[in-house]
């Protein structure tokens, strides 16, 4: 035994367990009148920010809220949602944040399965919260959020409303550290492939050090102003929410991503900093002249769904937005890949320059490891951009596992690697590409859709003999469900009636945009040639 294993262990002085809760401790400490929220008429420091969310921890253990337990949230991109960020692991509970564009079943079961002990209900989402929980077993107890910048149809769902809630809350409130950085702290929801979604729970470690790979990733230096364009659902929010406080920027609160909103909110408010799927960009670039207002600056704009056309890149720097593209998954705490552009790549020819931009990129500083392996032998590609294996990442912004899913959890981390489900090549400079999705996914607008739900709602059309369904490339959304259907013999149907169907049986954005009534292509033992079909997407 050496020396430098002996007489040095692990004390207080020298060992805290890491979490992103301390980023916000601090900034109020250091900033504590730095504007810290935005949302219309409302302005927070962050010495209000803090103690706001020491209060709703407070109020959380006094309505019995423990280690573990699991608070879920239904809500708009807000002050409350942030809040909730910091507030509900000091009371040392897990955050379940929900998305708000999916069917009440489905909210229903994430209840259940996470075990929801409280849950927060924006009021814009009552009537959804309201069948989620005549559906759900669980009975939590509801908390209303009424924010005085919705006006629209909504009613109470819960016995208390958030503001008094909170009000009783300690802003003094003792929050305690994590008794290990390993602790649970989210948990979020996959969109799910095949049956219900699975649970992909965070911890403090990678909480913390996804946080700060943004930080570095993004040039987020101090006082950013952060412009909420990215759904706070969305694996936290891409961990911005504990970002933008460890160089005590502005969060600039959105409900609604309206491009007038945008820009009025740029021009206001000095943003530097957002996120944003390819309907983001759309919206910006679409706008008619009266929504728009001059940018006399560069903004930083990140987006991780399907790379962006060239015209779309010029657009964007014309009008005053330098765009990088990341790329991540709910299992490893929203992106941890970024295409890391080299200056003297400005100067190549337009097709060698849009070939590089349409890569995903290498591992952000805080992701220990990725590459494209074969996923039977598990050895490595060939580093040749062109021969086909699974993109797989190690580190300490992988995930902890699925909550309760321990056969898919080991599935998940085969050989000591986390096997993404993409496809990929590996390039000679170990710059990743993705080439195809394993799980056939589909991402529109930054979410994302299974092929095989929207195919086995429908097959379940008294009409429809069989059906698949592929990514259509789309200028707004990225990507959009192009249903491809064989009818059954003497059978009829219309195009309108499959997608009234859908509509009548899935969460809107999974439902097809397209709908194409043709034989589907198929193999010579009767399996269906998808590739041939997103070639026909594309033409259609």
């Amino acid at each position: 035994m050496k020396a430098y294993d002996t007489d040095l262990p692990k004390n207080a002085a020298n060992y805290q367990p890491l979490t992103p809760i301390s980023f916000l401790e601090r900034a109020a400490r250091v900033f504590p009148d730095h504007p810290a929220i935005i949302h219309g008429g409302i302005r927070r420091n962050y010495r209000e920010f803090y103690a706001r969310s020491r209060k709703l921890a407070s109020a959380l253990v006094r309505a019995g809220v423990g280690k573990n337990d699991t608070v879920a949230v239904i809500c708009a991109n807000t002050p409350a949602m942030l809040e909730c960020h910091y507030g509900v692991p000091m009371a040392g509970a897990v955050l379940n944040t929900l998305n708000t564009r999916l069917d009440a079943p489905i909210i229903a079961f994430s209840l259940d399965h996470g075990e929801a002990k409280v849950f927060i209900v924006d009021r814009e989402f009552s009537k959804l919260a309201r069948e989620a929980l005549a559906l759900a077993k669980v009975k939590p107890l509801v908390i209303d959020y009424d924010d005085p910048e919705y006006d629209g149809p909504g009613e109470r769902v819960g016995s208390v409303e958030y503001e008094d809630f909170i009000a009783d809350g300690d802003a003094a409130f003792a929050w305690q550290r994590p008794g290990d950085e390993w602790d649970a702290i989210a948990l979020n929801y996959t969109s799910g492939t095949t049956g219900n979604p699975k649970g992909v729970v965070y911890h403090h470690r990678g909480a913390y050090l996804l946080g700060m790979g943004n930080v570095v990733t993004c040039s987020m230096t101090k006082h950013p102003v952060y412009l909420w364009t990215l759904p706070m659902f969305h694996c936290n929010g891409w961990c911005f929410p504990w970002s933008v406080s460890v160089a005590a920027g502005t969060h600039v609160c959105l409900r609604w991503v309206r491009a007038k909103a945008m820009y009025d909110a740029i021009a206001d408010h000095g943003v530097t900093h957002l996120c944003g799927a390819p309907i983001v960009m759309s919206l910006l670039l679409n706008a008619p002249p009266e929504d728009r207002r001059p940018i006399d600056r560069t903004i930083s704009f990140f987006t991780a769904a399907a790379p962006p056309p060239e015209a779309v890149l010029a657009a964007m720097k014309t009008a005053g937005f330098d765009v990088t593209h990341l790329y991540g998954l709910t299992e490893t705490y929203g992106p941890s890949v970024i295409n890391d552009w080299h200056r003297d790549w400005d100067a190549l020819g337009s097709s060698e320059y849009a070939a590089l931009k349409a890569r995903q990129g290498v591992p952000y500083a805080v992701l220990e490891a990725m590459t494209v392996l074969d996923p039977e032998s598990m050895a490595p590609v060939p580093a040749d951009g062109a021969t086909l294996g699974e993109v797989m990442m190690r580190g300490n912004v992988v995930m902890k596992g699925y909550l309760k899913n321990p056969k898919a959890s080991a599935e998940a981390f085969a050989g000591g690697w986390f096997h993404s489900g993409d496809l990929g090549v590996l390039y000679p400079d170990g710059y990743i590409q993705l080439k195809d999705r394993s799980k056939d996914i589909i991402i529109s607008g930054g979410e994302n859709i299974s092929s095989i739900e929207v195919e086995d709602v429908l097959f379940k059309h008294p009409a429809v003999q069989a059906a698949a369904v592929v990514a259509k490339p789309d200028d707004k959304w990225g990507e959009t469900p192009c249903a491809f259907i064989e009818l059954k013999p003497g059978m009829t149907t219309t195009a309108d009636e499959i997608m009234a169907w859908c509509r009548a049986n899935l969460a809107a954005f999974k439902c097809p945009r397209t709908v194409v009534f043709a034989e589907l292509p198929k193999t010579s033992t009767g399996k269906i040639q998808k590739f041939v079909l997103r070639e026909m997407a594309k033409a259609v």
